[in-house]
């Protein structure tokens, strides 16, 4: 079932990802193939108030042309550690700062095609912080509970896969409902 790579050609770097074109030997000893997205990985955060509201944060997202609801999100640096980045971009979309920041989980969001994995996290006792927001993000932050999210999801108006698998994931182990 593994294919072996025969060589790597890379066609695209990027500031957020990589293109490059593998060929493979098949099992069934054929060649073909295979177009990969190289990225470096992120993270996500269900951002849980002591009210029990989740911080959900909502912004456009071109890729898509419509504006999105997610958890707090974003995109690992080169050398950053993921429970680094979660600090960072939990500050940096919504102004808070977790004094409890749990690892819960890794994702591969399309293994298909891309090597991204999002590393998501559970943050609880939320203290006011500031980092001001990078200059080409456009957030509005919303707060919503639980049940409110999640019947968010089966009315369509929450579509985002990080988005969904964090608060079922929540709803799963952390929620006392």
């Amino acid at each position: 079932m593994i294919e072996k790579t025969i060589s790597c050609r890379q066609i695209y770097e990027g500031k957020i990802l990589n293109l490059r074109v593998d060929e493979v030997l098949l099992p069934n000893d054929k060649t073909s193939l295979r177009e990969i997205v190289e990225h470096n990985g992120a993270v996500a955060i269900v951002a849980v108030t002591d009210n029990d509201k989740i911080l959900l944060v909502r912004q456009y997202r071109k890729a898509v042309e419509r504006v999105l609801i997610e958890i707090p999100a974003g995109k690992l640096e080169k050398e950053e550690t993921p429970y680094d980045c979660a600090e960072r971009e939990l500050i940096e979309e919504t102004g808070f700062r977790a004094n409890q920041l749990k690892k819960v989980m890794e994702i591969i969001t399309s293994p298909g095609f891309c090597t991204e994995k999002i590393h998501l996290f559970v943050a609880n006792n939320l203290v006011v912080d500031y980092l001001e927001n990078d200059e080409d993000e456009f957030i509005d932050l919303i707060t919503l509970d639980l049940d409110e999210a999640l019947g968010k999801i089966v009315s369509g108006e929450i579509v985002d896969s990080k988005t969904i698998i964090g608060l079922l994931y929540y709803k799963m182990y952390h929620s006392a409902s």
